[in-house]
């Protein structure tokens, strides 16, 4: 199942941040989301990832030490949402 919730991110991130020229499997589950090493996306990204999490996962990101250590990477954002969807 955690392989096809980080298909599933990786699809939103795509489709919803209009990513176009990039494809799924292009993304790295441990590749960085933010900065040059990885995705590249922006803190205007980061603020839509937050509420498309939410949307459709039903987890909230609370404040911006949280939103850090979960949107590090698809594999941080799986284990957040799992870890989340639990309690």
């Amino acid at each position: 199942m955690e392989n096809s919730l980080n298909e599933q991110l990786k699809k939103i991130i795509i489709e919803e941040l209009n990513l176009e020229d990039i494809e799924a499997s292009e993304i790295k589950d441990d590749d960085p989301l933010f900065g040059d090493e990885g995705l590249g996306l922006d803190s205007l990204d980061a603020v839509e990832l937050v509420v498309l999490i939410q949307k459709h996962f039903q987890v909230e990101i609370k404040d911006m030490e949280e939103g850090r250590v979960a949107l590090a990477s698809i594999s941080s954002l799986v284990d957040f949402i799992n870890r989340h969807k639990e309690a």
